[in-house]
């Protein structure tokens, strides 16, 4: 399997999440944001970071850049596509994931290892999870408060689009329903707050995040 990982202007997790494909058993080549040609590649990262710098409103530059019209083109033919941070933010600035993501309730960066639950989505990404098995993964954001209208999240809930929610006690910035992540109505589309690159060895605290990037490749074989 082979990852292609975005790169704006202003990323900063792309080499991490290019470590976690590879840890994963995967190749991988970075994607420049220019770029429109995603020929040979078979899964999409939106990695973290400051795309654009988070002017204006986080990733909602880094929406328009070429690259995301291959990745929607992409994500609307079936092929996996995980968005993390400011990935995540990009991808529901992109209309590809519901929702958005807003400033913390502390209005403070925060930066700390804390546990996830598995939500019931089905998505190719949690294909080697268990709904409420619990991952140990770092959070760390300034604008990480997930919030959708009532009638979207009440369609998000009863659809079971929730990917991840974070731990009861655990929710850091005030997010609705606890939720960290959520997957689009097809599955292949997957976003969270948390950062599952960075949970990729054990001499860091946890190699829990290793079971999303190798949940494609496990559907796929």
């Amino acid at each position: 399997m082979i990852w292609g990982v975005l790169q704006f202007p202003g990323s900063c997790d792309e080499r991490d999440a290019q470590n976690a494909c590879e840890l994963a058993g995967a190749e991988t080549r970075l994607v420049w944001h220019e770029e429109t040609d995603l020929s040979g590649i078979d899964g999409i990262v939106v990695p973290g970071g400051f795309s654009y710098g988070d002017y204006l409103r986080v990733g909602a530059i880094a929406r328009f850049a070429p690259a995301m019209n291959a990745v929607a083109d992409f994500a609307a033919a079936g092929g996996p596509v995980l968005g993390i941070c400011n990935g995540f933010q990009v991808l529901c600035e992109s209309g590809l994931l519901p929702g958005a993501l807003l400033t913390n309730e502390s209005t403070r960066f925060i930066c700390r290892q804390g546990d996830l639950v598995v939500g019931d989505a089905d998505s190719p990404f949690l294909s080697g999870m268990s709904p409420g098995e619990t991952l140990s993964i770092p959070f760390k954001h300034q604008t990480g408060r997930y919030f959708a209208p009532p009638e979207m999240l009440e369609q998000i809930e009863a659809n079971d689009q929730v990917a991840f929610r974070y731990a009861e006690g655990q929710n850091p910035n005030g997010s609705l329903n606890d939720i960290a992540g959520v997957v689009n109505e097809a599955g292949n589309v997957i976003g969270l707050m948390p950062h599952p690159e960075h949970a990729v060895d054990a001499l860091t605290g946890s190699t829990d995040g290793l079971k999303l990037f190798r949940g494609p490749a496990r559907v796929e074989a």
